[in-house]
C-alpha cells in the first residue's frame, strides 16, 4: 500500500503536491468514491480516477543491477554525480532502487517501479538475508568473527545475528577477506561493524540479495528479474516477518 498522492505522482498526474491540491479540491475518487484524506493509501488493486478519467499505472517492473563503484544509489544528484538510473538509460517506466548502496560499495541492488514491492522489502519488520564479502585491514580472527555473528553494538544498539565466514587472509599486506550474512537494513550496518571490532572496511561488495545472486553480471551491467525471482522475494520477506 502506498499513499494516494506519491502514486499519482509515480503515474504521471502532476507533482505530489499538485496531486495534494486535487486531492484537497475532491477531484480525485477511489474506487468511485471523492477521497480528500492525504492519508489515504491504495494498493495496484484500487481504481484512480482525476476528474473522471482513471489514471493509468505503469505496469511493474523488477531488475537487478551489479552496482559499480562511484555511482550514486538514486535516482538524481544535485552534485551531478552518475546515479544507478543513469545505468539503465533505456528503460522508459520511471524506476528507483529499493534500498542504498554506499558510493564505494559495490554489488546486488534491486530496481523497480512497485511500490508496494520496495515498501515490502525494505520494512523492518521483514528480514531478508544479504551477503556480503569484505576485504578489511588487519588479520581477523576466530574470535572476532565470533563476535560479528552474535552482534555488536553499533549507534546505540546491538546488531541481530549474523553469519559470518573468513574467505582469505593476506599476512604481507595484513588485510583479510570476509563474508558476512545479515538480514537488518541499518545505515552503513557492515562496514559499522567491522569498525566496531577494529578492522575497518577497505572494500564493500554485496553478493546476494536473498535468494537473487550476481550470476556472471559484470559491474555496471544488469536484468530484468524473472516473475519466479519477485515472487520468491515476496515469499522471502512474508515468511520472515518478525
Amino acid at each position: 500500500m502506498e499513499r494516494l498522492q506519491k502514486v499519482m505522482a509515480h503515474a504521471g498526474v502532476a507533482s505530489r503536491r499538485k496531486s495534494e491540491q486535487l486531492i484537497a479540491e475532491g477531484r480525485v475518487t477511489v474506487n468511485g468514491e471523492i477521497v480528500t484524506d492525504m492519508g489515504t493509501k491504495v494498493s495496484r488493486q484500487d481504481t484512480i480516477a482525476v476528474d473522471g478519467i482513471v489514471v493509468e499505472r505503469e505496469h511493474p517492473v523488477y531488475f537487478l543491477l551489479n552496482k559499480p563503484r562511484g555511482v550514486i544509489s538514486s535516482v538524481s544528484d544535485e552534485k551531478g554525480r552518475k546515479t544507478v538510473v543513469d545505468l539503465l538509460p533505456e528503460i522508459p517506466q520511471r524506476i528507483y532502487p529499493i534500498g542504498r548502496l554506499d558510493y564505494d560499495t559495490t554489488g546486488a541492488l534491486i530496481l523497480t517501479n512497485d511500490g508496494e514491492f520496495a515498501n515490502l522489502l525494505m520494512h523492518p519488520r521483514f528480514e531478508i538475508d544479504k551477503t556480503y564479502v569484505a576485504k578489511v585491514k588487519g588479520i581477523l580472527n576466530k574470535q572476532t568473527l565470533r563476535q560479528l555473528e552474535k552482534g555488536v553494538v553499533i549507534d546505540g544498539k546491538r546488531t541481530a545475528p549474523a553469519k559470518g565466514r573468513i574467505l582469505s587472509q593476506d599476512y604481507k599486506k595484513e588485510t583479510t577477506m570476509v563474508e558476512l550474512t545479515i538480514h537488518e537494513g541499518r545505515n552503513q550496518q557492515v562496514k559499522k561493524m567491522f569498525e566496531a571490532v577494529k578492522h575497518p572496511v577497505m572494500k564493500l561488495k554485496r553478493e546476494t540479495y536473498g535468494s537473487l545472486t550476481l550470476g556472471g553480471l559484470q559491474s555496471g551491467e544488469w536484468r530484468e528479474l524473472k516473475p519466479f525471482e519477485v515472487n520468491e522475494l515476496i515469499r522471502l520477506a512474508k515468511s520472515s516477518q518478525k
